[in-house]
């Protein structure tokens, strides 16, 4: 039966991941979406054994109508060209396998993995371009600030930063909705990992996710920046642009340990079994 499963899924959701692998995760805004889909896989996989080892109380009622629903969401969304509507379903197709299947309590058991295919779902083109217009402006401002305090002759208008003899456009990967996306993806990834039961812990953390991915962003902007000041345009934009996309995620989660470490000494430390 999970062989089966397993195949009507590959066959329904195969052609819109290929879509997804020749359009918009082949961007740098969008390109953590095959990440996120191993992760939730993977932490599906690791849950098979728990999850097959509970009793199977379906709820048919609920199950059917989510599953009707979940297949008129994925028609319409590859009918009409909506990515967001034909890859969001493939949630709400799983919820209703689960329920269809096994049980509310195994849904229980693997809900995260579900709600962590949120962050591969592409983003309304609309709200990223009216959210990542004013992040890349505050992003650049707290930025070229800080430089010019440093003694740089930093200098901007807008989105553009100069320092020195270049000028470098902060772009919507570098300071964007779809990277603070990301890093959210991350923090939660890593608050499942720790599993801490605390409530109120897990809702700061994630609260304070946003405003350190809001940092990450900025050290990845100063250190285009410096890169290009002392080595030139052609560092800067070379192995260096892409490894300081690494960094913002060091940097991200170093500050994430951080945090993690000060809750601990408000908040419970318990942490689920396993």
């Amino acid at each position: 039966m999970l062989a089966l499963l397993l195949c009507g899924f590959a066959l329904l959701y195969g052609p819109a991941y290929l879509d997804l692998s020749r359009t918009i995760w082949a961007t740098d805004e969008q390109g953590h979406g095959p990440i996120i889909l191993v992760v939730a896989l993977w932490l599906l996989y690791s849950q098979r054994h728990a999850l097959a080892a509970l009793p199977a109380e379906p709820v048919p009622w609920l199950g059917w109508s989510l599953l009707v629903f979940a297949l008129l969401l994925y028609a319409f969304g590859r009918s009409q060209d909506i990515i967001m509507f034909a890859i969001g379903s493939q949630m709400v197709l799983m919820v209703a396998v689960l329920l269809l299947f096994s049980s509310v309590r195994g849904l229980r058991l693997v809900w995260f993995p579900i709600f962590f295919l949120l962050f591969m779902v592409p983003l309304p083109e609309a709200l990223v371009a009216a959210i990542t217009a004013p992040l890349k402006s505050a992003v650049s401002a707290v930025a070229s600030n800080l430089l010019y305090h440093l003694g740089y002759p930093v200098g901007r208008s807008g989105v553009v930063m100069t320092v020195g003899p270049y000028q470098l456009l902060v772009a919507d990967a570098c300071a964007g909705l779809n990277s603070m996306f990301t890093l959210e993806a991350l923090g939660m990834l890593y608050m499942n990992l720790m599993r801490y039961t605390s409530v109120p812990r897990n809702v700061a953390l994630a609260i304070l996710l946003i405003p350190t991915a809001f940092i990450a962003n900025i050290v990845r902007v100063m250190i285009l920046v410096l890169v290009t000041y002392h080595f030139g345009d052609e560092a800067g934009q070379g192995f260096v642009h892409s490894f300081a996309g690494m960094v913002l995620f060091m940097v991200a989660l170093l500050l994430m340990l951080v945090l993690d470490k000060v809750l601990g000494m408000f908040f419970s430390n318990a942490k689920a079994p396993a």
